[in-house]
């Protein structure tokens, strides 16, 4: 099973989304799982952003039934070529090392020239994929794969469309 999930921020909520798939290139999600929490404004602190954003993540995987095969995020694994830990390296500590983690960004950060550019659809604007857990250059074939015709796969447009319906709630 693979995991998309997705955090939208109010002011003081924020609404998760977790969408599972079967394959990559699955047209359809499986399950979805929105959750609504009450959150602690804060300042955006560029590279701390794990320490608002990672309870967010966590909540939804465990409430699956089953461990995910691969889980994928908006953002970055790693902040650096040399491995300065992102979100995703985060997500998968806190997961115990153990589920592959896809991030995919849509904006470059600061002088990346560390993660695998995935051009999808018609677009000449790449995602930045980065990965741990696995090779990136299979996270970035994953991306590639993963259903939809336009730059965003199909299912993270689904999970930021869940997380952000429920925060409209």
């Amino acid at each position: 099973m693979l995991v998309a999930v997705d955090v939208a921020y109010g002011r003081k909520r924020a609404g998760v989304g977790a969408v599972t798939f079967t394959s990559w290139d699955a047209e359809s999600a499986s399950t979805q799982l929105a959750q609504l929490h009450e959150i602690e404004a804060a300042a955006y602190e560029p590279g701390r952003f794990f320490q608002r954003e990672l309870p967010l993540l966590v909540a939804p995987l465990q409430a699956l039934a089953q461990p995910a095969d691969a889980v994928v995020i908006d953002g970055y694994v790693q902040l650096s070529g040399d491995g300065a830990p992102g979100l995703g390296a985060h997500l998968h500590a806190a997961l115990g090392g153990r589920t592959p983690i896809i991030g995919v960004a849509k904006t470059r950060y600061r002088g990346d020239d560390w993660s695998a550019q995935v051009l999808r659809g018609r677009s000449a604007k790449p995602l930045f994929v980065t990965a741990i857990g696995m090779a990136q250059e299979e996270a970035a074939g994953a991306v590639r794969a993963m259903a939809g015709a336009h730059r965003i796969p199909d299912r993270l447009s689904e999970v930021d469309r869940l997380a952000r319906a429920v925060l409209a709630q």
